[in-house]
């Protein structure tokens, strides 16, 4: 029998597994309190993110765990002030671009040195040593445009898109440089899939994604899949307008928001790349366990024969009840 990482590496190739849906919605808050533990220490604790997610592993029979937790690690590394909150996402204290001087003298870090990033490098070593390769471990990088808009503020970088394409570009050639090195280093701890977190695109029209991001992104996917881990996309919000560029990136999992239909995803992105959502978080936590399974029943049912993963569309929220979970979950069966 195959273990969950040999069956869901298998799923991603195409191997056909009869009746075998994965199921993973996003958790952070939801894992850090079902643990016993704040956000705060979640994002700041590589042991207390391991350990939360293993719980959440257990707890609802997930298909695999992860290591995001927020949007600053690469942020850190490059010298921003992150302030820990405890019941709340961290923060980045202060922009530290202004100017094309600033991105100039901007020095790419050494993931390994840096108090953050390295804590996420020993979060995937650890899920090596406890879950011995049993389970697929999903590390998680920030996008050239997400970390520029980190780094500079997002309406100033939005801006910059605008007036300034050699300020943009250089910052993000930049930015690429850390992310290819921070995914490498996770594969070599034992990520199998490295997510790509570039959630500000859905704010920018074809054009500039086209013009910006686009190529960046074939680039970045193709440095992770020659270090040996598969790539997730999540960009938050509604991307439907972006999907025929993103069709031919070499994605392997595409996780879509509640704003995006699976019917335009699929068309897309063809058969060959796992979609992954799309009910939206806050349905998840209000409606019924009853409601639910009828909302997830409908969903399976529409989407039979193609490469779904059960999620939601986004994180699910700390005070989603777990009964909810469960019942997306168990209509699976």
């Amino acid at each position: 029998m195959m273990n969950k990482r040999e069956k869901f590496l298998a799923f991603l190739n195409n191997d056909k597994i009869e009746s075998y849906l994965p199921f993973h919605p996003i958790l952070m808050h939801f894992a850090a309190r079902l643990n016993g533990n704040t956000y705060g220490e979640f994002a700041s604790d590589y042991n207390v993110l391991v350990k939360s997610n293993i719980k959440a592993l257990e707890e609802f029979d997930l298909d695999w765990v992860e290591l995001i937790s927020d949007p600053y690690r690469e942020t850190a590394a490059f010298g921003a002030k992150i302030e820990f909150i405890p019941e709340g996402v961290p923060k980045c204290l202060a922009p530290i671009i202004h100017t094309i001087d600033d991105v100039i003298a901007l020095k790419n870090p050494d993931v390994y040195k840096s108090e953050r990033t390295l804590d996420r490098i020993r979060g995937a070593k650890l899920y090596s040593r406890l879950l011995k390769g049993t389970v697929p471990v999903f590390g998680w990088i920030e996008g050239p445009l997400a970390e520029a808009c980190d780094l500079v503020g997002v309406s100033e970088m939005l801006m910059m898109l605008m007036i300034d394409p050699d300020f943009s570009n250089l910052l993000m050639d930049k930015c690429m440089v850390t992310a290819k090195a921070f995914a490498k280093a996770q594969t070599d701890a034992g990520c199998d899939v490295i997510g790509i977190g570039d959630a500000i695109c859905s704010q920018i029209d074809i054009d500039l994604y086209d013009t910006y991001v686009k190529a960046r992104h074939a680039d970045l996917i193709s440095d992770i899949h020659h270090s040996g881990s598969k790539v997730k996309m999540h960009i938050c919000g509604n991307i439907t307008h972006l999907l025929p560029s993103l069709k031919d990136l070499g994605i392997d999992i595409l996780d879509i928001d509640s704003q995006v239909s699976f019917e335009d995803a699929f068309h897309f992105m063809g058969p060959n790349v796992a979609i992954c959502g799309n009910i939206n978080p806050v349905t998840i936590q209000n409606q019924s366990p009853a409601e639910i399974s009828k909302l997830t029943t409908e969903l399976i049912q529409s989407q039979k024969g193609k490469k779904l993963i059960l999620s939601g569309g986004c994180e699910i929220t700390v005070n989603t009840p777990h009964r909810n979970l469960r019942a997306m979950h168990d209509i699976q069966f």
